[in-house]
């Protein structure tokens, strides 16, 4: 080769292994890289180290009695996978953590039966770690909403369970579950009683009926990409990455069965999509969508129920939103009917409102205010004839630059999938069955 043109190829090859190397996705996933685990006086405390913050969610189970935490978005570092300790405590008596899955951590922590009271659990910073408190019975009361002392934020290495007696650290905001939902998934002693609905209790409750079958939808799919960006962003892509998001937080709870209307690039029309969840039995239909408006300083979340509307914004929305039904004129009195009547109005409505609180409330928290545009009833062909409480969700706007830009990354969808996962067990919760 000329030496005149090896500096060329140099270079050529140079921005070659640069542009392999920045193509490479970031793993979204935040490390686990430690437990500890410490004995005070007053509670039992295990500590995970953690690359950043993440959603978790706990339960207890029975038969042996223990307690599980998992943390979604994370990972263990090579070697912590079947970490395990054997505890000499009074109320715990041992520790492991596994990969659960590809995306979720799980920490189970073995209890002495019949010993805990309660627990506590929070994030520390600098360097994050995520904090789990267990007192026993007789111990003192979780009530206690003192200050960490000096020193109350160290913590032995796994093994050392001696130490001077600390106060609890009163939860950090980045722990903070909206009203109703701190203990969902807890099991406890006695059956609690269904909260009433906006409008009394409904026949779903004085049944003392559950959850335990959930269908999601992603809208659109395949031929019909629904709305889409400026630079090309689809809703339908969209759509399914939340609902898989979604899916795996409630799959990893343990106590649902869940379901796609379409786990891939699917053209589906949209009366088979009802139709789905009322072949498999579903307790619960949640039609996942994204917004678009002319005026793209609109941001925020809006929430459907079937009924119809006055709103002309709305009905504008279900004439898009319906677009690609199949159905002719001549069918229009059966659906009509079947709108009126809809005997799942009320668990409808209590559903969409948990769910468009707790979805806006998180990304307030996360992200910064947006719009609420609002819990509305709308004639959408997506939930008429459903056998189940069913709503659907417009979780974000693509055509506003700052949500478009944050749709974008692994942070906001997660955010997005933890907002309808914590409404969906508030509504849970709220039928008794939490």
């Amino acid at each position: 080769m000329p030496k005149k043109l090896q500096p060329v190829w140099c270079l050529f090859f140079l921005l070659i292994l640069l542009s392999v190397s920045t193509g490479q996705q970031a793993d979204p996933r935040a490390g686990v890289s430690s437990l500890r685990y410490h004995q005070h006086q007053e509670f039992f405390r295990v500590v995970l180290e953690i690359e950043k913050i993440r959603e978790f969610y706990s339960a207890e189970l029975k038969d042996p009695e223990r307690l599980y935490l998992d943390i979604f978005q994370a990972r263990l570092q090579p070697g912590l996978h079947g970490t395990s300790y054997v505890i000499n405590s009074a109320c715990v008596k041992s520790l492991r953590l596994a990969q659960k899955n590809p995306s979720t951590v799980r920490l189970t922590v073995e209890l002495v039966p019949g010993s805990k009271q309660s627990e506590k659990i929070y994030y520390l910073k600098d360097p994050p770690r995520l904090v789990l408190d267990i007192f026993p019975r007789g111990r003192a009361s979780t009530t206690s909403t003192s200050t960490p002392a000096p020193g109350a934020q160290s913590e032995r290495p796994a093994g050392q369970t001696s130490g001077a007696p600390a106060a609890p650290p009163k939860p950090r905001a980045e722990s903070s579950r909206p009203s109703g939902e701190a203990a969902a998934g807890t099991e406890s002693s006695s059956p609690r009683p269904p909260a009433p609905a906006s409008n009394g209790y409904s026949l779903v409750r004085q049944l003392g009926l559950g959850v335990k079958r959930i269908v999601l939808d992603p809208g659109h799919g395949g031929s019909d990409p629904g709305c889409m960006s400026p630079s090309g962003l689809k809703e339908k892509e969209v759509a399914l990455d939340l609902a898989r998001r979604l899916k795996n937080m409630l799959e990893t709870q343990g106590k649902f069965e869940v379901f796609l209307t379409r786990d891939s690039d699917l053209t589906l029309p949209l009366e088979k999509r009802t139709s789905f969840a009322n072949q498999k039995g579903a307790d619960l239909f949640i039609s996942i969508h994204l917004n678009a408006s002319p005026r793209k300083n609109r941001t925020g979340v809006e929430t459907f129920y079937l009924n119809f509307s006055p709103d002309p914004a709305v009905n504008e929305l279900a004439a898009r939103e319906n677009a690609s039904s199949t159905k002719n004129i001549r069918e229009m009195k059966l659906i009509v009917d079947k709108i009126i009547k809809n005997s799942k109005y009320e668990e409808s409505r209590d559903l969409a409102e948990k769910i468009h609180r707790n979805l806006l409330e998180h990304l307030e928290h996360n992200f910064g205010p947006r719009d609420d545009l609002g819990v509305k009833g709308g004639p959408f062909w997506v939930l008429i004839g459903s056998e189940m409480p069913a709503v659907l969700v417009e979780a974000s706007h693509l055509s506003n630059a700052r949500e478009e830009a944050a749709l974008k990354t692994e942070t906001y969808r997660e955010a997005v999938a933890t907002g309808l996962f914590r409404g969906i067990m508030e509504y849970v919760k709220s039928l008794g069955k939490g």
